[in-house]
């Protein structure tokens, strides 16, 4: 994209900052140029917030009603998913999945559920609980 045609549309996700972007020079070389936003990414971003809120809500209550361990709901309330969780703890993504069931979380070492919780930053006894 030429340094002209840098979208300039308020993003309201940028919280009135701008965003450093590549943009081509009339000689051909790169340079940063500040863009205001863009409403393309504005909309995505959005939407993957509204995603994320929704499945947070949605494991809240699971993790409430015993359906799903207070890890899952955790996770989406620091607006994690299983990969993120996976990558910070050093824990393969199908044993994180496999501590979501209740039955499996219950059984955790305290070593393991350190772990958990230093990724989330909050305490094992907030772990163990679903959040509000």
């Amino acid at each position: 994209m030429k340094t002209d045609e840098v979208p300039q549309d308020e993003a309201r996700t940028y919280g009135g900052q701008k965003k450093l972007m590549y943009a081509v020079r009339e000689d051909g070389e790169y340079t940063g140029v500040k863009s205001a936003g863009w409403e393309v990414e504005t909309y995505a971003t959005v939407r993957a917030v509204e995603e994320l809120d929704r499945l947070r809500d949605d494991a809240v209550a699971r993790a409430k009603a015993g359906a799903t361990s207070p890890l899952e709901a955790h996770m989406y309330v620091r607006r994690m998913d299983v990969a993120t969780l996976a990558a910070v703890t050093g824990i393969w993504e199908w044993r994180v999945k496999r501590h979501f069931r209740p039955s499996v979380f219950a059984g955790l070492s305290t070593a393991l559920l350190e772990r958990y919780a230093q990724a989330l930053d909050i305490d094992v006894a907030a772990l163990k609980r679903a959040p509000e």
